[in-house]
């Protein structure tokens, strides 16, 4: 096989993402059909290259810099995931992208978050990776802006927030090129001390604001309202995660030398831990379907992060396998809310309920997925969870408490969701309600069945995708596959997850509505008051930072008026004042002159003796 194909992922969707922007919206067959084709090629290239290990480069910008791919094990699973997740994705689109605005551009800015994916994935030069990592915040900034009214506004917000954190890890890259002496990332070994310490951070920023980890996670809840839906399933909920992890895996266990003891490997269980608790009780108050959804994308990213920061073989193999289960769940989810939005017309909770009935296909696919994401044995999150368990408890039991709890608040808010959406009564609007197509169906179901492929059969990701990742060295002769060995974080598990449904019952009984069956804890006290400046923005770094903006723009306006008015003011005032106290004294009279004069050299004559 000839090294060039691995410039196949990169360009099949690359041209094919230009060609579609040749067409206008009335060729919309031409447009769809051009877009699945390379979808499905760049599929087919994938599953070809599965399990080759290539290498290629080409000289590049002169300076002895290369365009060097590699293909090894960590990347040929990953770049089929991605092309997996594309061919899906764009399948399901087809049907709920139709009659859309903008639909050259969607299609366009899909295939080239596709190639530029795949391109970041495969470049073994971190100068390359930029290139392509870059590529992507331009496809970001288009697939939100082509979304309803207020797309743009939020386009603005994920650019301007991916944006900073971006040049953070351009910062990393420069300091690691400048201390490894090379920007081959096969070829980077460093340690964490001093200047390493600061470049591996800079980089860890870069990589976890792409999984989408608090803090630069503000723009996805905005996204899942404003942007259209297979952006969703695709970008927040697969793409983001696969790479934002890879990258972070790539910089902890290759390019930088984590070790359990270091203080940066506390730092990042800590953003873990912090991310899963404070996403998912964001997530537990929604009362729309998708924004629910999106804070658990984001919650769910402090698992893998907590797991890979443990620094140890169980946490590690724990956070990469649940970087595969939540792109496979969560995208499930969002595509089937997109089915909701699609035969609804909406995804306010307050005007769904009852449609399990009318849609049991969509209906299955959720509670499957559902029970994934909340850990729910014998579902593939089941299994991912109880390694991340088990690391994070082997480094302290204020990370696994943490993890521990995001599992009851994400399997309360999913009881809550599922209740509102799918059970209760049906309104007369919804009366009506059919069955989503099979095309958009299809997508749903394959996924939600490698739910629970990968959690019957977990030997086959773990044993031949994830374990392989640490090598034999790191992983000491352990396999992590089958049951979880530890009986007792299962049986804790089991108990949150009971205790989840206990309270949602209660809830249900006193307040008499799926929706308002976690209102006890949205208004409890304290939380109430949290809750409410939370709702308001108070803690969104990207709004506090406008208000500060704002704040600074408004002193400067001052500040301006005020040095305005004291040279174009005061300062005029007081020469015309003085002026015409000069001009009075002029009377014309000699002897007043006389005076004026001498008085002067008496002055004169005062200050050079009093001076020598």
């Amino acid at each position: 096989m000839t090294d060039k194909i691995l410039l196949l992922p990169i360009i099949i969707p690359l041209v094919s993402g230009a060609m579609v922007l040749l067409f206008s919206n009335r060729f919309r067959r031409a447009i769809e059909m051009i877009s699945l084709l390379a979808a499905s090629l760049s599929l087919l290239v994938s599953i070809r290259l599965f399990k080759e290990n290539l290498s290629f480069s080409l000289p590049w910008l002169g300076q002895g810099l290369e365009f060097s791919l590699k293909l090894y094990h960590f990347s040929w699973f990953i770049l089929l995931a991605i092309a997996s997740f594309g061919f899906l994705i764009i399948l399901y689109s087809i049907l709920f992208m139709r009659n859309k605005a903008y639909l050259n551009q969607f299609y366009s800015y899909f295939l080239l978050t596709i190639s530029f994916a795949s391109g970041a994935v495969l470049a073994d030069n971190l100068l390359i990776m930029l290139f392509f990592w870059e590529g992507l915040l331009l496809t970001l900034f288009g697939m939100i802006a082509i979304g309803n009214k207020n797309a743009f506004k939020t386009a603005i917000k994920a650019f301007i927030i991916v944006g900073i954190t971006d040049l953070c890890m351009m910062a990393g890259i420069i300091l690691t090129g400048h201390l490894a002496g090379t920007l081959a990332i096969s070829k980077i070994s460093l340690s964490l001390n001093g200047l390493g310490a600061l470049a591996f951070i800079f980089l860890m920023i870069g990589a976890i604001s792409k999984a989408g980890s608090m803090p630069f996670h503000t723009w996805i809840p905005d996204a899942a309202i404003d942007a259209p839906l297979p952006f969703m399933a695709l970008v927040p909920a697969a793409f983001e995660k696969l790479l934002g992890i890879y990258f972070l895996t790539r910089i902890s266990l290759d390019m930088f030398q984590l070790s359990p003891g270091s203080w940066v490997s506390v730092m990042l269980m800590a953003i873990g831990a912090i991310t899963i608790v404070l996403a998912v009780m964001m997530a537990l108050i929604q009362k729309d379907y998708k924004r629910l959804l999106s804070y658990h994308a984001i919650s769910q990213v402090g698992y893998m992060i907590l797991g890979i920061g443990t620094a140890v073989p169980v946490g590690i193999v724990g956070g990469l396998f649940h970087m595969i289960n939540n792109a496979l769940y969560k995208s499930g989810l969002f595509l089937s809310g997109g089915c909701v939005e699609k035969q609804t017309g909406s995804t306010d909770l307050r005007e769904l309920g009852g449609i399990g009935t009318r849609m049991p296909v969509t209906f299955i696919c959720f509670i499957i997925t559902a029970v994934s994401i909340s850990g729910v044995p014998p579902f593939n999150g089941f299994f991912s969870k109880e390694l991340v368990y088990d690391g994070a408890l082997e480094r302290g039991w204020i990370f696994y408490a943490a993890a521990l709890i995001g599992s009851f608040f994400t399997a309360a808010s999913f009881l809550k969701l599922g209740h509102a959406a799918f059970l209760g009564k049906i309104s007369e609007k919804n009366k009506g309600v059919k069955e989503a197509p099979f095309l958009m169906l299809a997508p749903m179901i394959v996924v939600t069945l490698l739910c629970v492929i990968f959690g019957l059969y977990n030997q086959l990701p773990l044993r031949h995708l994830i374990q392989p990742v640490l090598g034999g060295i790191r992983m000491e002769g352990h396999d992590f596959s089958g049951f979880p060995g530890n009986m007792k974080l299962v049986l804790a598990t089991v108990a949150v997850l009971i205790a989840a449904l206990l309270n949602h019952i209660w809830g249900v009984k006193t307040k008499g509505s799926g929706l308002k069956a976690v209102d006890h804890i949205h208004h409890a006290p304290i939380l109430s008051g949290i809750y409410d400046r939370a709702e308001k923005r108070y803690f969104d770094p990207y709004d506090m930072g406008l208000k500060i903006a704002d704040l600074a723009a408004k002193i400067a306006f001052r500040c301006d008026r005020a040095v305005d008015w004291l040279y174009d003011g005061l300062a005029v005032k007081v020469t015309f004042a003085f002026t015409r106290q000069i001009r009075k004294a002029h009377t014309g009279s000699y002897s007043a002159y006389l005076a004026w004069s001498l008085i002067g050299a008496i002055l004169v004559a005062v200050f050079l003796i009093y001076s020598t």
